[in-house]
């Protein structure tokens, strides 16, 4: 097993803000409703697998230190994961976005980024993190719902003028 190193990411390592996105399976949708006892949800498997790739962002480490910060996890000099996040008016962390290189998923990279990030986040003065997924990632839902995230809101309605009209996001929450 590799080791890896965490750490916020600086001019001398700038080039990590911009690890390329890789493909990531959907296999399935998280189907969330709200009742009188509050967020409810249930998982629907796909009959067949399929891929998406999110386009690249073109990240800035200026851009991204101006609302908040981001941390990599690195085998030797190369970044294998990465995570930006901007601190909010809110008093959460939003967690802007969350990659794990294909060779290194299922290793815990992104829960030890999220604990790596959090006393970044406390001392910006927030009180927990945020963050969306798509109903159609249902790995992104399981590994928020995984780490102590909950629910806090739906949307129906983000996609309803693009290519992906019936998507959805699930908002979520963690308080430290």
């Amino acid at each position: 097993m590799t080791d890896f190193t965490l750490r916020r990411i600086t001019e001398a390592d700038e080039a990590a803000v911009r690890l390329p996105n890789q493909p990531f399976k959907l296999f399935g949708h998280f189907i969330v409703t709200r009742d009188e006892a509050g967020w409810q949800h249930h998982e629907v498997l796909d009959a067949e697998v399929r891929e998406q790739t999110f386009p690249e962002e073109n990240y800035q480490l200026a851009d991204i230190d101006a609302k908040g910060f981001a941390i990599g996890a690195f085998a030797g000099d190369d970044c294998v994961a990465l995570a930006t996040f901007e601190n909010r008016w809110t008093k959460y962390t939003y967690l802007a976005d969350l990659k794990v290189n294909i060779p290194q998923r299922r290793l815990g990279l992104a829960h030890q980024l999220m604990d790596f990030a959090k006393p970044f986040a406390q001392a910006a003065g927030t009180q927990g993190f945020c963050t969306v997924a798509q109903g159609s990632n249902l790995a992104a839902n399981r590994f928020y719902l995984n780490y102590g995230f909950h629910i806090g809101g739906f949307n129906t309605n983000n996609y309803f003028h693009t290519r992906a009209r019936g998507e959805t996001d699930i908002y979520y929450y963690l308080d430290f």
